[in-house]
């Protein structure tokens, strides 16, 4: 959806030719090969560290926090904030999320639920530095008078927003949970058959219409 709109956007104001859309496949194909390689690479990583009990380790560590599963989420919520500032949200969401669903899991919370509230805690990443993307995004649009020590600050507010949002999400799940409870549920020991259609229960292709 970006893509398209950002082509319609630049068709529209005649900005449109085969050099800008050359460097906007060449740029998009770089980006798409980062992530490609952060995502090898963190399965590797998280192969070599379940094949040593890394997993274990840490299940026996967040599992042991004070609190139960409120102090588990604020742990690990106040952890992807903090580690938010040094990496982008690529790396978390391949390197250290792997390691802390498992141990959600085994304390019985929906991960479903669990996504979307790290979902918005990395939210923040894009908001406070040093790697704050919307704010290089602001810095390059914005006049030359605005300084970009005014852009950091006057993220803070909409940091402080995020972060309230982050913690009725974890003392009012239902704001997620109620939709997902509100949805049809299939219970897998019901079912007895799955009937697939197999190739020869197709109809005959007519080449001639």
């Amino acid at each position: 959806m970006g893509v398209a709109g950002s082509v319609i956007l630049a068709a529209f104001n005649r900005r449109l030719n085969w050099t800008m859309f050359w460097h906007a496949m060449d740029t998009a194909t770089r980006i798409s090969c980062m992530v490609v390689f952060i995502l090898v690479g963190s399965t590797v990583f998280s192969s070599i560290f379940q094949g040593y009990y890394g997993g274990v380790w840490i299940e026996h560590l967040l599992t042991s926090l004070p609190g139960g599963v409120v102090g588990f989420l604020i742990f690990v919520n106040i952890f992807i904030f903090i580690l938010a500032f040094f990496l982008d949200f690529f790396e978390i969401a391949f390197i250290v999320i792997p390691l802390l669903a498992p141990v959600a899991e085994k304390l019985g919370i929906d991960l479903i639920w669990f996504g979307v509230l790290i979902g918005a805690n990395m939210q923040t990443s894009f908001m406070h530095p040093p790697f704050g993307f919307a704010l290089f995004y602001l810095r390059a649009i914005a006049p030359p008078e605005v300084r970009t020590n005014d852009i950091y600050l006057g993220a803070i507010p909409w940091v402080v927003l995020q972060l309230i949002l982050v913690a009725l999400l974890i003392f009012f799940p239902e704001i997620v949970t109620t939709f997902l409870d509100a949805g049809p549920s299939v219970d897998p020991s019901t079912i007895h058959e799955l009937d697939i259609p197999t190739i020869e229960d197709l109809p005959p292709l007519d080449f001639g219409q």
